[in-house]
């Protein structure tokens, strides 16, 4: 029998953070602050489900994190700040109304309500400015917590909307850097498909059937598959693994020829989840 991978599993969900999905799979991400009625919202492409959770929990708005400038991510804040009075946090390169924090690589903040201070992350390649914001820990949870919008999927990666392959290799080692523990959080519950993909670029990878076994099982229940975590995806993501002898095997067989380096990997695989069915 093959040997089963426990630490595939879904990590536990951090007790602060809370998924609110909304549109067809999109999920915003609703934080308890250290102020008893504090929150803060990641990427609220529309503001009826935001508002809901806010006040099934009696919380108050405090802040709007944004990772990038695409309206399933930016629909909701013109209402929500319009509320609330909050604080939006939002990258510096992008055009996004409603942003009265710009933020960009390298700086640090901590939303009004919170004492977790969050370090931007640079991540272009979806779109130029995209950003991700990282937290060594928050709350009493001590595992490290990291919000990626659409740069880094279970088991995928972002369309390159905007940006180049070289780009987006840059910003996945970035983000595959982090400490392994790190619980990620994506906006889109992606999982199924992107594994249906992983598990044709690398189909004797046992760890691979087995995540895809457990995510179908975990969707059926109507559970969220995020957060995932850096390790898992380090482990399985094929776009964090374009250079393994299995994906370059897959992709020579698919191209005549084997890619001459990572970014050329990466680029053939990019093309091919494009189009995959």
């Amino acid at each position: 029998m093959p040997e089963r991978h426990p630490w595939l599993h879904c990590p536990p969900p951090h007790p602060l953070i809370e998924a609110i999905p909304a549109l067809r799979d999109n999920y915003f991400w609703l934080l308890a602050g250290s102020d008893p009625d504090a929150a803060a919202v990641v990427d609220p492409g529309e503001a009826a489900p935001v508002q809901a959770a806010l006040a099934a929990r009696g919380r108050t708005l405090r802040a709007i994190l944004l990772t990038h400038h695409h309206g399933d991510h930016v629909g909701g804040v013109a209402q929500l700040a319009r509320q609330w009075g909050c604080e939006v946090f939002g990258p510096a390169t992008e055009e996004i109304a409603g942003v009265t924090q710009p933020v960009s690589a390298g700086e640090r903040i901590v939303p009004a309500g919170f004492t977790t201070s969050f370090e931007v992350i640079e991540v272009p390649g979806h779109t130029r400015g995209h950003i991700a914001y990282f937290a060594s820990a928050h709350g009493e949870d001590p595992r490290p917590v990291l919000f990626c919008g659409d740069t880094l999927f279970a088991a995928g990666c972002g369309r390159l909307f905007e940006g180049t392959p070289e780009q987006m290799v840059r910003s996945l080692d970035r983000l595959a850097a982090l400490p392994p523990e790190t619980l990620a959080y994506c906006a889109h519950e992606y999982t199924v498909s992107n594994l249906r993909f992983a598990r044709a670029a690398d189909p004797a990878s046992p760890a691979l059937a087995q995540r895809y076994e457990e995510a179908l099982g975990v969707r059926a229940a109507g559970v969220a598959t995020v957060p995932t975590s850096i390790g898992i995806e380090r482990a399985t993501n094929p776009f964090l693994r374009c250079d393994s002898p299995e994906i370059l095997a897959t992709l020579a067989a698919r191209l005549g020829r084997t890619p001459g380096n990572r970014v050329e990997a990466f680029a053939a695989l990019r093309r091919w989840k494009d189009e995959f069915a």
